[in-house]
C-alpha cells in the first residue's frame, strides 16, 4: 500500500515536478553563457572598455540586421549538424570526438563529387555528392563503433586519433591527386555551379545547408522522443547492466548510434562545401566537430538547445569578426567566452564519464 500511495502522490504532484525539472534544466543550460559573459566583462573592464557597450556592438553586429542575422545563421550552419552528431552518442553513453573527422572527410568527399562528376547531372550532382559524404563518414565513424562494441576499445582514443587521421589524409589529397591546377596550393578545383546550394538570403552566404541542418535537429528530436530505437539508445546511455537485462543489444546499438552520427557528420561536411566554401581546401573545418560538441553539452543532448546553442556560437563568431572594424577590441575577447563556455562543457563531459563508469560498466 506504501508503493500505492507514493505512486498517487508522484501523480498528483506530477506538473509541478515537470515544471521544475524544465525550470533547472534552463538554469543549467544558460548559467554557463551568463557566466562566460561575465568573465567577458571582466576583461574587457580590465583593459578599460565598456562591457555593455561593447556587447550591445556585438549584438547589433549579430542580429542588427537581415544580412546580420544571415551571416549569424551561416555561422551556425556546420554546428547544427556537428552537435547533432555528438548528441546522438552523448544519449547513449558513447563518447564520440571524432565528429570533426568525419566532417572532414565528408567535405572532401562531396567536394569531389561537385567537381569530378558532369555538370549535366543537375540536381542530382547535389544527390549523389550529399550521399557520397554521408557514405563516407558513416564508414569512417562505424570503424570505431565496431571496435567499442565488439572488442571494448575504448571510443574516446579511437576517434580523437581518427581525427587526426582524417586530418591527415584529406591533406595529403588535397595536395596531391586532388591538388587544383587553376587555384594553387592546398584546394581542389571549384565544383560545378550545379552542385552549389541555393543561397537563401543573396547576396549573403547563407544557404540551404541551414535548412537541411534544421531538418536534422529536428529529426534528431523525434527520434529521441517517439521512437522505440531513440528509447532504446538513451536507456543504454543510462544503465548499460540494466537494458541488456530487458533484451537490449548494446553492441547494435552502439554500432547503429556511430553510423547515425557519421551519417550527420558527413551531411554537415557536405552542405559546407557545397553551400559554403564550394571547394576543399586545408583548413577546412574550424573546429566545428569540437565546437558543435561544446553546443551539444550545454544542450543537454536537447534538440531544441542545440539549435539556440548553435545560433549562439554562430552569433558569436559572425560578430567577433565585424566587431573589430568598429572598436579596438581584439577578436580574442570572443575565444574568452567560448573558451569559458568550453570549460563548462568539459565538466558536463567529465560528469557523463563518471555516471557511465558509476552505472553503465558491464
Amino acid at each position: 500500500m506504501s508503493a500505492v500511495a507514493e505512486t498517487a502522490d508522484r501523480a498528483g504532484s506530477g506538473w509541478q515536478g515537470r515544471l521544475g525539472g524544465v525550470a533547472g534544466e534552463a538554469v543549467r543550460v544558460t548559467l554557463p553563457v551568463l557566466i562566460a559573459f561575465g568573465v567577458g566583462a571582466a576583461v574587457l573592464l580590465i583593459i578599460g572598455e565598456n562591457p555593455i557597450d561593447i556587447y550591445a556592438l556585438m549584438a547589433s553586429e549579430a542580429f542588427g540586421s537581415s544580412r546580420r542575422i544571415a551571416a549569424t545563421l551561416s555561422a551556425a550552419t556546420p554546428l547544427l549538424f556537428t552537435a547533432v552528431a555528438t548528441a546522438i552518442c552523448f544519449r547513449t553513453g558513447v563518447f564520440n570526438v571524432g565528429v570533426d573527422g568525419a566532417f572532414v572527410v565528408g567535405g572532401l568527399a562531396a567536394a569531389t563529387i561537385g567537381f569530378a562528376l558532369p555538370a549535366g547531372l543537375g540536381f542530382w550532382l547535389i544527390a549523389i555528392a550529399m550521399l557520397a559524404a554521408a557514405a563516407v563518414s558513416a564508414f569512417w565513424l562505424f570503424v570505431p563503433g565496431y571496435l567499442l562494441a565488439r572488442l571494448d576499445i575504448d571510443e574516446v582514443v579511437t576517434t580523437l586519433m581518427l581525427n587526426f587521421i582524417a586530418l591527415g589524409l584529406t591533406g595529403f589529397l588535397v595536395n596531391t591527386v586532388l591538388l587544383s591546377e587553376a587555384s594553387g596550393n592546398n584546394t581542389t578545383d571549384t565544383i560545378h555551379e550545379a552542385a552549389e546550394l541555393v543561397r537563401l538570403m543573396p547576396p549573403s552566404t547563407l544557404h540551404a545547408g541551414f535548412i537541411i541542418g534544421l531538418v536534422c535537429v529536428a529529426a534528431y528530436g523525434v527520434w529521441t522522443r517517439l521512437t522505440p530505437a531513440g528509447f532504446e539508445s538513451r536507456l543504454v546511455g543510462l544503465n548499460r547492466r540494466f537494458a541488456r537485462t530487458v533484451g537490449i543489444s548494446i553492441p547494435a546499438t552502439i554500432i547503429t548510434v556511430m553510423v547515425i552520427s557519421g551519417i550527420v557528420s558527413g551531411l554537415g561536411g557536405a552542405s559546407h562545401a557545397l553551400g559554403q566554401v564550394h571547394r576543399f581546401s586545408d583548413g577546412f573545418s574550424a573546429g566545428y566537430g569540437f565546437t558543435g560538441m561544446a553546443v551539444a553539452l550545454l544542450a543537454r543532448n536537447s534538440a531544441i538547445g542545440i539549435a539556440f546553442g548553435a545560433v549562439l556560437f554562430g552569433a558569436l563568431a559572425s560578430a567577433g569578426t565585424t566587431v573589430q572594424l568598429f572598436s579596438d577590441i581584439p577578436l580574442d575577447i570572443v575565444n574568452v567566452i567560448e573558451g569559458t563556455v568550453m570549460i563548462f562543457a568539459v565538466v558536463e563531459l567529465g560528469r557523463l564519464t563518471w555516471r557511465r563508469r558509476r552505472r553503465s560498466l558491464p
